[in-house]
């Protein structure tokens, strides 16, 4: 039996930006490791499996190396594809069962839009061994969430100089990963970020929808703002616009396909 999957690059409008993920749409169950081996084969931060599940979608995120609870750039991945490939009408509203609840996807003009739950992070101690990994001395401000620890630094050029130690990080940071961030240094964007999960296969993602889930709340408390815009300063680089909406964010962005093919 044979299953159509697409590339895809996620939160960009542009081929080779933004965060690539497959998606690949089930025709029926599939053993969990069979998904885990063909999200090692796409070698991709992650590879979404849609499987159609009473009026909705089931929906599973991999990494190369394990299931995901909650990822933002496959989801948004995954309605560009169900939308561009005809499997769900044009504009309708698409609804998500996932290991994070119910999430849902609309079309906002050339945009993408998520309802994703928020993340806020609460303040902790951070160990020396992580800021060591991280080759930093000094932040403004730490939190947790369930997923990640959260480091707000001095100012842009800190966030975007970070060269961490990937594998002292994976021994050190936590149950997935670092969110390290700032006020962006330029007026289109209201703060910027990079995301570092090398406990999960991924020592830098492009652009984490799921990590916006933590930075939107956090940046909406200091900024004094529900809107804003925000860059991942990664190499490829993507724009995520947030809003947040009571224990809601709602997450915009754009995608493109890069590939289609189907798994033997």
């Amino acid at each position: 039996m044979s299953e159509p999957i697409f590339h895809v690059d996620a939160f960009t409008p542009r081929p080779f930006a933004g965060n690539p993920a497959g998606v690949c749409l089930l025709s029926g169950t599939r053993p969990d490791s069979w998904m885990q081996s063909v999200a090692r084969e796409m070698n991709l931060p992650e590879t979404a499996f849609l499987r159609r599940d009473d009026g909705g979608w089931s929906l599973r995120w991999f990494s190369p190396a394990v299931e995901i609870d909650l990822c933002g750039h496959a989801t948004l991945a995954s309605a560009h594809v169900l939308w561009g490939e005809g499997y769900a009408d044009e504009g309708s509203r698409l609804l998500f069962r996932t290991r994070s609840g119910e999430l849902s996807a609309n079309r906002r003009g050339d945009r993408i839009e998520l309802d994703f739950p928020a993340e806020p992070a609460s303040r902790c101690e951070v160990s020396g061994e992580v800021l060591s990994a991280l080759g930093i001395r000094d932040f403004r401000e730490a939190g947790r969430n369930r997923f990640d620890l959260l480091l707000e630094l001095e100012d842009e050029a800190a966030v975007r100089s970070l060269a961490p130690d990937f594998r002292r990080l994976s021994a050190s940071a936590g149950p997935r990963g670092v969110i390290a961030t700032a006020r962006s240094a330029r007026p289109e964007f209201d703060f910027v970020s990079r995301f570092f999960a090398p406990a999960v296969g991924i020592d830098e993602d492009p652009v984490t929808g799921s990590a916006h889930c933590c930075l939107a709340p956090y940046w909406a408390t200091r900024l004094g703002r529900s809107e804003m815009t925000g860059y991942q300063a990664s190499p490829r680089g993507g724009v995520v616009g947030v809003r947040v909406a009571g224990d809601r964010v709602i997450l915009a962005g754009e995608a493109v396909t890069v590939a289609r093919g189907e798994l033997a």
